[in-house]
């Protein structure tokens, strides 16, 4: 029979079933999946070997968890997920406000009906995905909001006395009795908001203006809190740390592997994108080393942290660019280019927050510095490291195609040109298809035009060619010959 078809107390009662508190249905489940083997949290990359298996044992523990970590490191995402080890069903006393568990009942509305009805108490059954409640913490929250306060209209309309605690309106903590309640941005919550968790958090119970009244809530309660926040804005009061039963620290990807996957998973796309535009293995590299950069640059506030939500913003744009060009050109397929890269600008510069300096540069020419120190970065993974001081002797990989652009006027790529003159462009270049094949000999066919243009751009980077941004496209050019006919 299936226990939801069960209706009454009674029913409940034959059936042998037994109520836990949220913790421990929290634990018995965790301790299944474990022992199966199966994966407690899907779709967060990075995390299985820090964040995961100490978010998993303060659940063994009990504990009310506090998730701390900079902008856009999947807390809300972790939490979200516990409801995955809850129960698939729990039963409520029927019509009550609070989730009352049928043999526990804490409300007096549910406590008065079992008195009066025994046995044949009506119950329903409460799915695990309407047992979370989520808050997000603003100045402007309140106590009445967040645990309940009496209210008039109540007393008036069931003529009732202020000293009758049916007056009583429940604020969001109440109603997610037998829940997983989170609290976002924790340290913006007033502190004298903060001060009406003490109780519920330590001894579970609810205090509501001057009643006496007592309810053990059983919750479990996430909060996730930015690290900025406890000097910038606000703080976590000490004994609410106190009461916290574990807090851990997550973080960003470690890896450009890592971010990579979650930029992909994350990046919603339009299928008809996908199938136009051609996104070679090195651009979603490039994508991920211009975050690793930001979080590194001299111009950005590392405090405030850079989201993993910047290299799925910029991955977005980068496709739509592309797909603009290609639609502008009618193109039923086009090969993203790393000129596509000017592209992803936008969204960069609404994305970080920028010391002094950086705001005396500009957040545009912020952004054109992390593009191209990720250039340079990721450039001696695929070719010969070009050092800053050459032995004279030395003989440079590269020599041959600079030799080539000391001896042509210029070479320029255009932005609206076709993908058949885009290739035609870089393929008359031929000291460049001779370093592709030699240092790259395995790359695939689709892959090699944006990797000749990295090439190329990642000799501007080390100064042994120039690029000039031109009206439509840029402009490549030998460095000395050029600074010889601009004297």
């Amino acid at each position: 029979m299936e226990i939801t078809t069960i209706k009454t107390l009674g029913e409940l009662k034959e059936s042998g079933y037994k109520s836990v508190s949220i913790k421990d249905e929290l634990r018995n489940n965790l301790r299944n999946k474990i022992a199966n083997k199966e994966k407690t949290f899907t779709g967060i990359h990075g995390y299985e070997n820090t964040v995961i298996p100490e978010l998993e044992r303060a659940i063994l523990s009990r504990h009310n968890i506090n998730l701390l970590g900079l902008r856009g490191q999947a807390k809300t995402r972790l939490a979200r997920q516990m409801i995955n080890l809850l129960d698939e069903w729990i039963p409520v006393v029927a019509g009550s406000e609070i989730n009352d568990d049928p043999f526990y009942p804490i409300s007096r509305y549910a406590t008065n009906l079992i008195n009066d009805k025994g046995d044949n108490t009506p119950i329903s059954w409460l799915h695990r995905s309407e047992r979370f409640a989520e808050k997000l913490a603003t100045p402007d929250v309140t106590v009445a909001d967040i645990i309940g306060d009496v209210d008039p209209i109540k007393a008036a309309s069931l003529k009732l006395s202020y000293a009758d605690d049916r007056v009583i309106h429940f604020g969001m903590i109440p109603r997610a009795n037998r829940s997983v309640f989170v609290i976002n941005e924790l340290p913006d919550l007033q502190a004298r908001i903060q001060v009406a968790l003490f109780n519920i958090l330590q001894e579970g119970d609810i205090q509501i203006r001057g009643f006496k009244l007592r309810l053990p809530l059983d919750i479990q309660f996430v909060f996730t809190a930015n690290p900025e926040d406890y000097t910038n804005r606000g703080s976590i009061v000490t004994p609410l740390k106190d009461r916290i039963g574990s807090q851990i620290l997550t973080h960003y990807p470690e890896t450009i592997a890592i971010a990579k996957t979650i930029t992909q998973q994350e990046a919603k796309l339009d299928a008809r994108q996908e199938d136009l535009v051609y996104v070679p293995d090195m651009a979603k590299d490039l994508i991920e080393q211009i975050s690793f950069q930001a979080r590194e640059s001299e111009f950005i506030d590392h405090k405030s942290g850079i989201s993993a939500r910047m290299s799925i913003t910029a991955y977005q744009n980068l496709l739509s660019t592309a797909e603009y060009r290609a639609l502008q050109s009618a193109e039923n397929h086009t090969l993203l280019r790393l000129s596509d890269f000017m592209g992803v600008v936008p969204a960069i510069t609404g994305k970080v927050e920028l010391v002094y300096e950086g705001e005396q540069e500009g957040a545009a020419s912020v952004a054109y510095s992390l593009l191209s120190n990720a250039i340079k970065t990721l450039f001696s993974d695929y070719f010969p490291k070009i050092e800053k001081l050459e032995k004279q002797e030395y003989e440079s990989p590269y020599q041959e195609l600079i030799n080539w652009f000391f001896e042509e006027s210029g070479f320029e790529l255009l932005d609206d040109i076709s993908d058949k003159e885009y290739k035609e462009k870089l393929d008359q270049i031929t000291p460049l298809k001779k370093l592709i094949d030699k240092y790259q000999p395995d790359i695939k066919e689709e892959d090699r035009y944006f990797v000749m243009e990295f090439l190329l751009w990642g000799l501007v980077e080390y100064k042994k060619l120039s690029k000039h941004r031109l009206s439509e496209g840029f402009s490549f050019k030998d460095l000395y010959g050029s600074y010889i006919n601009g004297l």
